[in-house]
């Protein structure tokens, strides 16, 4: 499996279940009460919804553009605004059209995007907390790439579960049903 198989194609499927389950949140609470989530936390140390769901966008640009060395520019309002969404949360139609444009990006991408590079190039990973990483690509994938998405996307669904969304393991994985055997 290649890098683009494995990561592209995750990516769409979870963003598509957010936009799911942000539907589902309007659909239940209506307009106002599901805007009201935007600010709300698992934990008062951890960033709001508003914050989750923009950086489930960034980052399904953010390692595509790693991948293939382009700059981290286009993104940087998007986590600009997630750093800041638990002053500035934004609104509901601002975290979709994030989504929308995240899964745009992952559209715009060639079949095999972030397969061109050779495999012993390294990504360096820099955190704002000053650490460094260096990773090849397949490591920067497997040991940073998904499991920081997939933190990201459950602690969305786990916030939306906490304010009375009523979503399920079927709203989480919605991309499974065409495999379903009849």
């Amino acid at each position: 499996m290649t890098l683009t198989d494995l990561l592209v194609p995750t990516y769409r499927n979870m963003l598509q279940a957010l936009k799911g389950m942000l539907a589902k949140a309007v659909s239940q609470l209506g307009e106002q009460r599901a805007e009201a989530l935007l600010s709300a936390r698992l934990a008062p140390d951890m960033f709001p919804l508003a914050t989750q769901l923009r950086f489930c966008a960034v980052q399904a640009q953010e390692i595509p553009l790693r991948l293939l060395g382009r700059p981290l520019d286009p993104i940087q309002p998007v986590l600009d605004e997630g750093r800041n969404a638990g002053a500035n949360p934004g609104t509901l139609a601002e975290a979709q059209a994030r989504i929308d444009e995240a899964l745009a990006f992952l559209g715009s991408l060639a079949p095999d995007a972030l397969d061109q590079a050779p495999g012993d190039a390294l990504v360096a990973l820099d955190l704002p907390m000053g650490m460094t990483f260096d990773l090849t690509r397949e490591q920067f994938a497997r040991d940073w790439a998904i499991g920081q998405f997939y933190f990201h996307v459950v602690t969305a669904y786990a916030i939306l579960r906490k304010e009375g969304v009523e979503i399920g393991k079927p709203d989480y994985v919605p991309h499974m049903f065409p495999y379903l055997r009849t």
